[in-house]
């Protein structure tokens, strides 16, 4: 399992035109889903994701992480993570997670970070969506499990 992570001021998901999540200062969660995740990757990457200090403390260092921060996560399907581009040039998915799979690990993820307190808002699997974001920084970091 797969989350690129990136510090924002605000992040927006839109489907059709339609605003389906919305953050200000927190975390873009862009998550892919492989073939051979389950719900315990899904359980030590939301504790990664939600415990990762990339928040800066008042001397300015990033040791703070979302929670910590008061932060808020947006969390947005993004299959195209598990793609295996390591020659050619066109990517391959064939470590993806199938559709089910990976709409239900999704889910769970979300229902995690929830559970944890965190104000979450999502994008909807599989839709063709527009995500905008302020990346405050640029801070972005790749966790994978």
């Amino acid at each position: 399992m797969i989350a690129l992570i990136q510090r924002v001021t605000q992040a927006s998901v839109k489907v059709a035109g339609e605003v389906t999540g919305e953050i200000g200062p927190g975390l873009l969660v862009l998550l892919g889903v492989e073939k051979e995740d389950n719900q315990q990757k899904a359980d030590r990457l939301c504790q990664r994701v939600l415990g990762y200090r990339i928040f800066s403390d008042d001397n300015g260092k990033m040791n703070l992480s979302v929670q910590q921060a008061g932060g808020s996560v947006l969390v947005v399907s993004q299959f195209t993570l598990a793609a295996n581009t390591q020659s050619g040039m066109r990517p391959g998915f064939s470590d993806g997670a199938a559709p089910e799979q990976a709409q239900a690990l999704y889910e769970y993820f979300i229902e995690k970070c929830q559970q944890q307190g965190i104000a979450t808002q999502t994008g909807r699997f599989a839709a063709d969506m527009e995500v905008s974001l302020i990346n405050d920084g640029p801070v972005t970091f790749w966790l994978q499990v």
